[in-house]
């Protein structure tokens, strides 16, 4: 069963890693796909790669005028936008003490200034279509104050959580559901360091996630089967984290 046939997804970061995953997952699932990422030659390889309606273009997430036209080329090419995937993010490992301006600046800038444009910008549109659903990526590091990602990330991760929450209170009047996912230690190159080998040896179920962890649970939360969801931040980390 198709649980997308027909639903238009733009997704952050869509070249690599867990974005990706989520557009194969989405694309075999009938959704009508833009695949978006900094790097362009990225997001076109994605495109071009997976079986299904599927365009691939440059955005970067911390550019106003870049979120606003990457927007427009969505639904300009689909003829709409039913679905955000906010999944575009950076992380590079500090220390409080040596963690740069230039590092936070960064960091918040594509993982919570990024989300925050485009969710405004997409929900402006799907408010008035008055339907919509928006998922946005936080991290166990919102949680346990990113041990092993540092303070800019997780930082901006738990202003993601708290932004999460006040958006999907904002939209649901308009039929928009707003949700997010919470990745523990998912087998991409962001998770690749030794800083986290340690981390990995504890996670209660054995074993380190993959990107396709992450893409079902988006496909739960971007389908009918969660239409009375939102506000939710859903945890995927095999009980490294239990509340």
């Amino acid at each position: 069963m198709q649980r997308l046939k027909g639903k238009t997804v733009l997704i952050t970061g869509g070249g690599r890693g867990i974005g990706r995953s989520i557009a194969n997952m989405f694309a075999r699932h009938g959704a009508l796909i833009s695949v978006t990422d900094i790097d362009e030659s990225t997001a076109s390889k994605t495109a071009q790669e997976i079986d299904g309606k599927i365009i691939g273009f440059r955005l970067d997430v911390s550019n106003s005028e870049s979120v606003q036209s990457g927007i427009s080329q969505a639904i300009d090419h689909w003829g709409h936008l039913d679905i955000l995937i906010n999944n575009a993010g950076y992380l590079k490992f500090t220390s409080y003490e040596d963690c740069s301006e230039e590092i936070w600046n960064r960091t918040v800038d594509i993982n919570m200034k990024g989300t925050f444009l485009c969710a405004q910008a997409a929900g402006k549109h799907m408010k008035n279509r008055r339907q919509g659903c928006i998922i946005n990526m936080t991290s166990l590091a919102a949680k346990t104050g990113g041990v092993a990602s540092g303070p800019a990330y997780s930082a901006s991760k738990a202003g993601i959580s708290a932004y999460t929450i006040g958006l999907a209170k904002a939209l649901a009047q308009y039929n928009i559901r707003v949700n997010a996912l919470s990745p523990g230690v998912i087998e991409t190159d962001m998770t690749s360091t030794s800083a986290h080998d340690s981390i990995k040896a504890t996670i209660p179920l054995g074993k380190v996630g993959s990107p396709r962890d992450v893409a079902n649970a988006a496909l739960f939360l971007a389908s009918e089967d969660a239409a009375h969801i939102t506000g939710e931040i859903l945890d995927i980390n095999g009980g490294l984290f239990m509340d």
